[in-house]
């Protein structure tokens, strides 16, 4: 396949405008408050969390379109409807209008979400495969902080320049329109159409959602966490959960050597990593150390993706690779929803209103799945070795 200079940026800058979906207005969410003092506050929180709600679908839309269209004409047309969903919410003048706009940017990411890694795994094989892979974690982790701070600023001035973030779209469609090959529609075989994916991609895509459950507690946790224990305010509970991106940029930057390192190992060892941080910061009294925490629980999370997918995707051939992200994605951001959820509902039966009690709970959850995926590896060698 062709390929230039400029092809790996092109990729990787995709992945750039997926991460900016919901999180990059939130410092504009209590501007908007005060511009829609009729809207409830669950109303202003959606603004927030509406894309999410039609990522799920699109992506799977987005794998169907792979073997009608190709992969570059789908990311064009996700990234227009990004760009339509993304600036025009300056534009309008009512909450539904916006929460409407919303939920285009939504349906434009999940059509651009799941390509932006099979490109990945079509151009790049081996350890640059995995680099990229990493490469990819580490962008999505530097383009959040950088559109967080932008939007930041743009905040300053009124509730609608925030929205100015998502021009950030037309410099991606001019990179892919120039730089990306038009590439082929991807067709299987006449006698593979009805082939399934294996069984071992669907525990990919729950352990993608398990671990997203787990790591986004922090993000939705940790403000009432430090308030419940005289900690800090909610200024200092924004740079702690900063430091979760701090350690997911700095593994997914290093995933071909941690790859090296721990060989088959990489999940449990970084599991453990998490599980001992939620150990700590269901005891701890010391801000050192939960930033500490914080962070391992970003470098596990950091490592942890990129290799759940690289593993699914090696389960399945080619022109399958869109389904699987697809699952991965949907259950990525479905674990993000059922956090606060699943974690608030074991707190009320357990009649524990404790964030501490919750992060106790997950560090126990979390090394049950440490053993569980060293029995899983242990037995696939048993059985490497029986075939052998």
């Amino acid at each position: 396949m062709t390929r230039t200079k400029m092809l790996k940026p092109t990729i990787l800058s995709i992945s750039m405008a997926t991460v900016m979906a919901g999180a990059a207005i939130s410092p504009a969410l209590g501007l908007i408050a005060q511009a829609f003092p009729e809207a409830s506050p669950t109303m202003i929180k959606l603004i927030l969390t509406a894309p999410s709600i039609m990522i799920i679908p699109f992506s799977f839309l987005s794998s169907y379109l792979t073997s009608k269209i190709t992969k570059r004409m789908i990311i064009l047309i996700g990234l227009l409807i990004y760009l339509i969903g993304g600036i025009g919410p300056q534009f309008v003048s009512t909450i539904e209008s916006i929460l409407m706009l919303r939920l285009i940017l939504g349906a434009g990411v999940g059509l651009v979400m799941p390509l932006s890694m099979t490109l990945i795994n079509d151009y790049f094989i081996g350890r640059e495969r995995t680099k990229v892979m990493g490469f990819n974690s580490a962008f999505s982790n530097f383009g959040g902080i950088i559109t967080m701070l932008l939007a930041g600023w743009l905040a300053t001035f009124s509730w609608r320049v925030p929205f100015n973030v998502y021009w950030l779209g037309l410099f991606i469609i001019i990179l892919i329109f120039f730089f990306l090959p038009k590439g082929e529609i991807q067709k299987p075989q006449s006698h593979e159409k009805k082939v399934k994916l294996p069984l071992a991609v669907y525990g990919y895509a729950l352990a993608m959602g398990g671990v997203m459950l787990a790591y986004y507690s922090i993000a939705t946790n940790i403000a009432l966490y430090l308030e419940q224990s005289d900690l800090g305010d909610a200024a200092l509970a924004g740079t702690i959960v900063s430091f979760t991106t701090v350690g997911g940029m700095i593994t997914s930057l290093l995933l071909v050597q941690i790859e090296v390192i721990f060989n088959k190992f990489v999940i449990p060892v970084m599991l453990f990593g998490m599980a001992a941080a939620f150990l700590f910061l269901s005891f701890t009294h010391s801000i050192p150390l939960i930033i500490v925490s914080v962070c391992l629980i970003g470098f596990g999370q950091g490592a942890i993706f990129p290799t759940i997918i690289l593993q699914a995707l090696n389960q399945v051939k080619p022109y399958l690779a869109d389904r699987v992200i697809a699952w991965t994605s949907s259950m990525t951001f479905l674990g993000q929803f059922l956090s606060p959820v699943i974690l608030d509902g074991i707190g009320k039966m357990a009649n524990q209103g404790s964030i501490r009690f919750q992060y106790g709970v997950l560090s126990a959850s979390v090394l049950f799945f440490v053993v569980l995926s060293i029995f899983l590896i242990a037995r696939n060698r048993k059985q490497d070795f029986s075939v052998e």
